[in-house]
């Protein structure tokens, strides 16, 4: 799989979600890390995303054996920290299952839940929930204003600088052999994660929702459960400052 590798020490693995690319995820956690040296960054585009051919991938087994390759090839056995986001965020969680030893700390961003399948997840009615009123132009607002409940131009430029991109280019034929076979064979939670967590979730996400996702909680017993109110899908570029702070947090409980 291609990926960008930024900064030394301790590994953190982040995975971004369906159709976008490492950008979601390194414009999101890179002002974080900018303040907190000692981590090796890993931001890899999952395969039929960004660089990363799909070849022989023909489910989410697949997707998650290629994760755990690049683990192998790049970390070793080396303990690290993983970071998934959304879809990335299914992958995450049966990541850190799989390798409770290894995998240090787990924080999750607008996570799929319980419900893989986007028709059976408990989702709240999309609303906008702040905008400037700014005029963006059409393309970009065809694409960002389904998911914007903070519609600014700011996140609006974010959307586009961060995520964007990574739609265009995506191998949407890949994808949907790929969702053919979207749930894993396994339910990722085997027991109990026992290592501390954060779950991060927008009170207005008509993408993954919440409710799925704290259904979750029995199996992670040092888990802190956010739900953040004028925050959707993006709310890593909705509410920022709350983000960096949450994520800080964790960041913090990992190292203690």
């Amino acid at each position: 799989m291609h990926f960008v590798e930024l900064g030394a020490g301790i590994p953190v693995l982040a995975l971004h979600g369906w159709t976008p690319d490492h950008r979601l995820m390194l414009g999101c956690l890179e002002p974080l890390f900018a303040a907190r040296p000692g981590y090796r960054r890993l931001y890899p585009d999952l395969p039929a995303m960004g660089k990363s051919a799909a070849d022989g991938v023909t489910s989410s087994d697949d997707v998650l054996a290629a994760v755990e390759e690049l683990v192998d090839a790049e970390i070793g056995d080396e303990p690290f920290l993983l970071v998934g986001e959304s879809y990335g965020g299914y992958l995450s969680r049966a990541l850190a299952h799989r390798r409770p030893d290894q995998v240090h700390g787990l924080a999750l961003i607008c996570p799929t839940g319980t419900k893989v399948r986007a028709s059976d997840r408990t989702v709240p009615q999309f609303e906008v929930r702040r905008s400037d009123g700014a005029e963006l132009d059409p393309v970009l607002a065809a694409r960002f204003d389904g998911m914007a409940v903070v519609r600014t131009a700011e996140t609006a430029r974010r959307f586009a600088d961060e995520i964007l991109p990574g739609l265009e280019i995506a191998d949407r034929d890949a994808m949907a052999r790929i969702e053919v076979r979207w749930e894993l064979s396994a339910v990722p939670e085997q027991g109990t994660y026992e290592r501390p967590a954060l779950f991060l979730t927008g009170r207005q996400d008509n993408i993954t929702g919440y409710e799925d996702v704290y259904a979750l909680l029995p199996h992670y017993p040092y888990a802190s459960f956010v739900v953040l109110d004028t925050a959707g899908h993006n709310l890593q570029i909705e509410q920022p400052v709350l983000f960096d702070a949450l994520m800080g947090e964790w960041l913090d409980r990992v190292a203690q």
